[in-house]
This record gives C-alpha cells, sequence and structure tokens, in this order.
C-alpha cells in the first residue's frame, strides 16, 4: 500500500478487538527494545514489560505530573520511565526494536511534529517496526470525547505526518487495520477521572458544556456501566533495511 492509498476511516473494514491483542498481532515483543513515546500511564507497556521479562521496555513521557505518577508507582524491573517528548529522544541511533505511539501522536505540537517523525526514524534499528495507533474520528464515543475537546484537526495533522513519513521513504507502510475496542466505564466519576480530571491537556470546560458532557455520557448508562465502541486505526511501519553492497 503506498501513501497515497491510506485513509483515515475505512467503515467498512472494523473488526472488534483489544487494544493488546492488536499490538500482539503485529509486533515482535519477544527480546525486543521496545520505546513508547507518550506513554501517559504506560499500562498496556507495563503489562508487556511484566509479560517479556527478557525485553527491555522504555516509556517516555511529555507531562511532569504524570511523569512523576510513574515513578511512584511499582513497577517491573525491565521498565524505565523517561521524562521528555517524542521530538527530542535520548536514545542512541538504531537502538530501537519497536517504537509505540499510543493515541499520543496527536498530542504532539503541529510545530514539532516533523521532528518527532525524524526522531523516530533515527531511533529504530533498520527493519525496526513503528506502531501508531490513533482513535478514529467518528462513532458515538467519539461524539462524547468531542464534547470536552474536538480533536478533529490534530488527528488530521498526525495522520498526514503518518502519510509524510512514508511518502518520504524513510518508513514503508506494512499495513493500514481498523478495529473497534470494546469500553466500558463504571460511573460518572471513574469517565470523569479518566478524561477530565487529567494533567496533559488544560481544559476550559464551563458550568453548562459539563452538565452536557455528563448527561450525555450518563445516557449511555447500562446495567454494567456506560458502554461503548471505540473506533480505532493502526499504521505499522518499517525502517527499511540497508542493502549489501557488492
Amino acid at each position: 500500500m503506498s501513501a497515497q492509498q491510506m485513509v483515515m476511516h475505512r467503515p467498512e473494514a472494523y473488526e472488534i478487538a483489544a487494544e493488546r491483542v492488536m499490538m500482539e498481532r503485529f509486533l515482535p515483543l519477544e527480546r525486543a527494545r521496545v520505546l513508547e513515546l507518550g506513554c501517559g500511564a504506560a499500562w498496556i507497556t507495563r503489562q508487556f514489560a511484566e509479560r517479556f521479562p527478557q525485553s527491555q521496555f522504555i516509556a517516555t513521557e511529555v507531562d511532569e505530573k504524570q511523569h512523576e505518577k510513574n515513578l511512584s508507582q511499582p513497577y517491573p524491573g525491565n521498565l524505565t520511565f523517561h521524562l521528555g517528548g517524542a521530538e527530542a529522544i535520548h536514545e542512541p541511533d538504531e537502538s530501537i526494536d519497536v517504537v509505540l505511539m499510543l493515541k499520543s501522536l496527536h498530542h504532539v505540537p503541529e510545530t514539532l511534529m516533523s521532528a518527532a517523525m525524524q526522531e523516530i526514524v533515527r531511533v529504530l534499528k533498520p527493519g525496526g517496526l513503528a506502531y501508531f495507533l490513533e482513535p478514529v474520528y467518528s462513532g458515538e464515543f467519539n461524539d462524547l470525547m468531542r464534547l470536552i475537546h474536538d480533536e478533529k484537526r490534530v488527528r488530521e495533522q498526525a495522520f498526514h505526518a503518518i502519510r509524510g513519513v512514508v511518502d518520504s521513504g524513510a518508513l514503508s507502510l506494512k499495513g493500514e487495520y481498523f478495529f473497534n475496542s470494546p469500553g466500558c466505564y463504571e460511573n460518572w466519576e471513574q469517565f470523569e477521572n479518566r478524561f477530565i480530571k487529567i494533567t496533559h491537556t488544560v481544559l476550559s470546560i464551563d458550568v453548562d458544556r459539563y452538565d452536557k458532557i455528563r448527561q450525555v455520557f450518563l445516557s449511555h448508562m447500562g446495567s454494567k456501566g456506560a458502554e461503548f465502541l471505540k473506533p480505532h486505526r493502526v499504521d505499522l511501519l518499517q525502517k527499511p533495511t540497508r542493502r549489501s553492497h557488492r
């Protein structure tokens, strides 16, 4: 597939799967050096670090408060946390087997996006993989989330950055995949803590908008909580291997 064939949304292509299941399907995580950029709480990377004890995991986060939380909680010995952005990765050239950006690329400022892509290319080993997971701007969960923070523009920027690095030849596209991830929130407080009481983004939510967000969320409540199918796109990119010279 060429860069021109890439799309942000392919309605007929979705399957239902958990995020971790999709990652394990495509990524060689055994005895690998894995870097997650914009890790947040790094809950998936923490699980992988426990599951693959002979691999090395590095998780970076630009938000100082979240970074402090990450360091304050127990984590496996093969996981290291660093403070910093994707535009300035503190790892040697060609030292990483897998780079992960799990719903974090669209949080990179537009002015730093090009530098972030260059850094990812730099640290990947030849043949190494970059796994970009991005939320798709569609569906009921997106309708709820855009009341909190409308990410249409920044998600488009992230997509164009991925397509641009493929078009440049610095990374090749191994595949583009679409899936719906089931999500359930037991109550409003759980949802609010996850998406509104955050430190990585400044939200200006007045009382009226807060009430509207809460009402929309509560309209999805059932016996198990508020259940959603959350659409995602995966772009799996690979750094070309060096050609031998004769």
